[in-house]
């Protein structure tokens, strides 16, 4: 709709409560509520009902699958719709969902069938919310990104506790209705409450290009490039390349970290405490990081970064403490690639289809880091050990790292001021922005993409 709309601005909200209830919410999203708490469920299920362990957790495979295809179609309409009308159905359809799977009779095909549908509408649960963060936050953007990663994690690392001592309760059908229940409270309040998009404005739903407000007309689309000069840029593929082979790296070792380290002689019970360790210095490096990108060039950040699981790799062996220190500086490499692509995108690729990009590469990073451990355990098999494997994996980093370098200067750099701006007058800040490139700007009035 390229009409206007004449409304009132609302009370100011802190950016900083809308980036902690995008946090909050997306700690009960489908990653910490199902991925994270599946090998719970999996011998309750397979004694129910007499289905192989294979067979139970290949529902993981169900959900990824939903996730990735529903992702980019969520992207795209994140850009023509406004965030509740994606976010609200998002929420209810995928809770609805996980509850269906404590009611379908015991037949495979309408066992994963729930999965799947959970996996599909809950690509509607987390891309609106780093829309939102990063609609508030330019100065800030990095910090912010890492401030809800954060809270993220930590859903990842309480939701199991919450279900282990719900499973002892209850059983596991009462647990995934328990889990929906929980999900859809706190993910609606924080929709309600706290989170929305900055001068965001609609009609029937669909986003308008501008507003008056105080007898100003304000422009509403941001600065960017389409999703088709996107794809001719060089800056897009490189983003794609690194980020995805990078998640292909750190997620194979996350995976096979424990059968690596019994492998070198530490003890069973101390390698499985290493995923504690793995854990908390991700979500460490998700904060440190997000501080450093506001302060110094993302590539140069994103390239130490890389360069930490090089140097840990040749750790992860006896003893015990050499495989922490190993293990400390892989895990701050896990989930960069996830926070540094909104960061990248709205840097190098701008916020005029910031949704569309950010659907369509966050659907790629998933399919693609999902080979992570099969590649892993495929090098175990042809090479003899994981020993053999690491300097493979050592060297596709090295290899990121260097070209993450080449992404160059920012084309759309921090606007001085802004989330001051933004804080005090959402849609004053939104003037600033319309004015970092106007080419774009009006040729995206005369021919939105």
């Amino acid at each position: 709709m390229n009409g206007f709309i004449a409304q009132r601005p609302r009370r100011p909200l802190s950016p900083w409560w809308v980036a902690v209830g995008s946090g909050l919410a997306m700690a009960v999203s489908a990653g910490p509520m199902v991925m994270s708490t599946l090998s719970l469920f999996v011998i309750p299920i397979t004694e129910d009902t007499g289905w192989s362990r294979a067979t139970v957790t290949a529902a993981f495979t169900f959900l990824a699958v939903g996730q990735a295809i529903a992702t980019p179609i969520v992207g795209h309409l994140l850009d023509r719709f406004a965030f509740r009308w994606i976010v609200v159905p998002s929420w209810l359809l995928y809770c609805l969902s996980l509850a269906l799977v404590t009611v379908v009779p015991h037949a495979l095909p309408l066992f994963y069938l729930p999965y799947f549908l959970a996996g599909l509408f809950a690509g509607g649960t987390v891309i609106p919310f780093t829309k939102a963060i990063v609609s508030w936050f330019d100065n800030k953007r990095g910090m912010a990104v890492g401030v809800t990663a954060s809270l993220a994690a930590l859903g990842s690392a309480a939701t199991p506790l919450l279900a282990t001592f719900l499973l002892t309760a209850y059983g596991w059908q009462a647990t995934y209705r328990w889990l929906a229940l929980i999900a859809l409270v706190i993910s609606l309040a924080m929709v309600f409450v706290l989170v929305r998009v900055r001068a965001e404005r609609s009609v029937r739903g669909r986003l308008v290009k501008a507003a008056k407000e105080r007898d100003r007309t304000v422009s509403l689309v941001p600065p960017g490039l389409s999703v088709h000069e996107c794809l001719r840029s060089s800056h897009f593929w490189m983003i794609a390349f690194n980020l995805g082979l990078t998640g292909v790296a750190v997620v194979g070792i996350q995976v096979n970290i424990v059968p690596m380290m019994t492998d070198q002689g530490v003890a069973s019970g101390q390698a499985a405490s290493l995923l504690t360790v793995f854990g908390l210095t991700s979500l460490l490096g998700r904060v440190l990081g997000g501080v450093l990108l506001d302060r110094f060039h993302a590539p140069f950040v994103c390239a130490v970064v890389i360069m930490c699981p090089v140097i840990g790799m040749f750790l992860l062996h006896a003893p015990f403490f050499s495989a922490v220190i190993g293990t400390a500086l892989v895990g701050v490499a896990f989930g960069v690639e996830t926070d540094l692509l909104p960061f990248f995108i709205s840097r190098y690729l701008g916020m005029r289809r910031f949704g569309a990009l950010l659907g369509l590469l966050q659907a790629a990073l998933l399919l693609t880091s999902a080979f992570g451990p099969l590649a892993v355990n495929l090098g175990y098999e042809l090479l003899g050990s994981y020993e053999a494997v690491m300097p493979f994996i050592a060297g596709v980093l090295v290899l990121c790292a260097l070209l993450v370098l080449r992404l160059g200067p920012y084309r759309y750099p921090a606007i001085v001021g802004f989330d001051d701006i933004a804080a005090r007058d959402e849609f004053a800040g939104a003037a600033p922005l319309a004015e970092a490139e106007p080419f774009v700007m009006e040729r995206s009035e005369r021919c939105p993409d």
